[in-house]
This record gives structure tokens, sequence and C-alpha cells, in this order.
């Protein structure tokens, strides 16, 4: 199932966000393989980095949740997971 997924970053975490990217990154473009995440990128404030949104199709929703379980924003604490929003959508096909 698609979703849209918006979560910010908790406040004065650029540092960890900055630490922790390369392997966020690898893991996303392992997941963009798997055709498990559909796109990505930051929200910004300026040139500034505060938060995440992502289009995802997984299976259900504990794949998410174990996905989110070795997501490294999530364990590195840049993610503010009160601000997790995920949403069911219907993405237009790419064809």
């Amino acid at each position: 199932m698609q979703y849209l997924v918006v979560v910010y970053d908790r406040i004065g975490t650029l540092e960890k966000r900055l630490n922790a990217r390369e392997a966020h990154l690898k893991g996303a473009r392992e997941l963009i393989a798997q055709g498990k995440i559909i796109h990505a990128g930051a929200l910004t404030e300026g040139e500034t980095m505060i938060g995440s949104t992502l289009y995802i199709d997984f299976e259900t929703e504990d794949d998410i949740h174990k996905w989110l379980a070795e997501e490294p924003y999530v364990l590195e604490e840049v993610w503010n997971m009160d601000t997790f929003h995920l949403m069911p959508v219907n993405l237009l096909p790419k064809e």
C-alpha cells in the first residue's frame, strides 16, 4: 500500500542529521531499489533541512514499523516521531 510520510526533525538536531545522513541515504537507496521508497526528499526552511517527506509502498504497517526500527534518523533521534504522519495515498502511475 502506498503512503505519504511527513516527519519533522527534533529542534536542534541538524548536526545529528548530518552525522546520520550517509547511513540514512544508504538505507533509502536500498529501499528505492526494492520499490519500497518511491520518492523522498528533505523538508527545508531556507537552506536548512528540518524534516523529511517520503512516498513509500509497503505491504503492511508492520513492515513500515520494521523499517523505522532500523532507520538511522529514528535511531539517532533526528526525526521527531511525535510529528510522524503516515497518510494512505494512490499515486498516479509513472507511465
